[in-house]
């Protein structure tokens, strides 16, 4: 039973790197809040100040796409030593910034940070915690995930309104100082080692397709998905993923493990994790506006909707493990998947006669089920895979959950911009139709999510048969 313990230093080593991650996400949602400040401060356009979120999700996606290899190669504390000196020197300079560029390069060396430590975290977990408590401890880590992006908006709008929105930086500065404490002292994960070399090539490509998508329905937001820019960004990243497929095919070097994919169980069980945080994070995008635009609210009452959600989400996170290490994966991926489908349709239904209370409600609803999956997800994935393979699911899952946050904002918030460039009338109107558009893709994606978990309940039957008849 000793094996089954998990030690004091294995648990404050997570909590270091846990709370780096934290901070990361967090400071990254809560600039949503203040961008109609920054644009008046640094005298730019919404468009351009928007890159302070889509630039920093596109940096952190293209470092956790490099995140397998580089825990290979590298001890834990290094990489966790990397994080924390790139954090702290963005983090200065977004709080001291007079400039947008200023800003900018602090924002991409913060995102440099979470790419690093959001998989270096799980990794912790995966390699340290035993299979009998794994639920509980992906829960946790998927908690840090969840928590952190619905609290940003809330934390932004707070500190904008009452102090300045250079207090969101500079208030992470004192919980950075607690993180290199705890990790010094705890963080002893060795390199499980690699003799392959860096796939410099591969990570150029996946950047492109990546950055090619999101520019895409950035500019479809701007002039419309039926204008030729789009079309032409579009082909773009067709041409990307072929040179990336075409790379793949014949490269030795690999910068993730796409193969992974192909084994049936793994493939589906990515499919749902990318569908569950393209949901998450496009909700906590899309209801701030439309409170805002649609019921005329303040920026901090908008961020203060998906403060009960996110509370209780991350308070069932380890519960939801639990229950994984209990009974199973099918019953909380069930419980996910129809209430995020069945959340998706009270929006989209509910809209016309839409209330502050009714938004908080049905958010609460959606955010509790989000959590009985997202984190069991990686947990079932990662039993599929050998002891050599956990960092390569680890940095695949992860960056994908990243980007799957980026393309989700990027998607919804183009839908909406689209549909008040096509019609004339007010304002909240046209945030509440294209809210509605948004609100039925949503539930579309949460209802393929729903048939992923019964075909990968129906494969686990045919090969625990097949296995028995043998």
């Amino acid at each position: 039973m000793e094996n089954e313990i998990v030690t004091k230093q294995t648990k404050l080593a997570i909590l270091a790197v846990a709370l780096l991650s934290f901070l990361g996400i967090l400071v990254e949602t809560s600039l949503n809040v203040t961008f109609p400040t920054l644009t008046e401060e640094f005298n730019v356009s919404l468009g351009t100040m928007q890159w302070a979120t889509s630039g920093y999700l596109l940096m952190v996606t293209v470092v956790m796409s490099a995140s397998g290899h580089l825990i290979k190669k590298f001890k834990a504390q290094h990489l966790f030593r990397i994080a924390v000196l790139f954090f702290i020197t963005g983090t200065i300079l977004c709080a001291s910034a007079v400039s947008f560029p200023m800003l900018m390069t602090g924002r991409l060396l913060q995102a440099v940070s979470t790419g690093l430590s959001t998989p270096l975290m799980f990794q912790i977990i995966l390699s340290l915690v035993p299979q009998s408590k794994m639920g509980v401890y992906m829960g946790i880590g998927s908690m840090v995930n969840s928590f952190a992006p619905a609290l940003g908006p809330t934390y932004g709008g707070l500190f904008t309104s009452f102090l300045s929105w250079r207090a969101i930086f500079f208030i992470a500065i004192p919980i950075i100082l607690v993180s290199i404490w705890l990790g010094g002292r705890n963080i002893q994960l060795e390199a499980v080692g690699t003799k392959q070399r860096f796939d410099w090539i591969g990570l150029v490509l996946l950047s492109w397709v990546f950055v090619s998508l999101s520019v895409a329905f950035a500019n479809a937001g701007n002039n419309g998905f039926y204008s030729l820019s789009f079309f032409s960004l579009l082909a773009i990243f067709i041409v990307g993923i072929i040179a990336l497929f075409v790379h793949y095919h014949f490269s030795e070097k690999k910068i993730l493990n796409f193969s992974l994919l192909l084994r049936p169980i793994i493939g589906l069980r990515w499919l749902n994790f990318f569908i569950l945080q393209f949901i998450n994070i496009g909700i906590s995008f899309v209801l701030p506006i439309l409170a805002q635009d649609y019921l005329n609210t303040e920026p901090f009452i908008a961020g203060l909707i998906l403060l009960p959600g996110s509370l209780l989400g991350a308070a069932i996170a380890p519960l939801a493990g639990r229950l994984y290490d209990r009974r199973g994966i099918f019953l909380p991926l069930t419980i996910a998947n129809v209430s995020m489908f069945l959340g998706c349709w009270l929006f989209y239904f509910g809209t016309p006669i839409l209330s502050i209370s009714s938004m908080v409600l049905i958010y609460v609803f959606l955010r509790v089920g989000f959590n009985f999956g997202f984190g069991n997800t990686l947990s079932d994935a990662s039993r599929q895979v050998t002891i050599e393979e956990k960092a390569d699911i680890n940095s695949l899952f992860n960056t994908f959950q990243q980007y799957a946050g980026s393309i989700g904002t990027s998607v919804l918030s183009a839908i909406i911009s689209s549909v008040q460039l096509q019609q004339d009338a007010a304002s909240g109107l046209l945030t509440a139709q294209g809210s509605q558009i948004d609100f039925v893709l949503l539930a579309i994606l949460a209802g393929i999510g729903l048939l992923t978990v019964f075909i990968s309940q129906r494969l686990k039957r045919r090969y625990t048969s097949m296995k028995s008849s043998t």
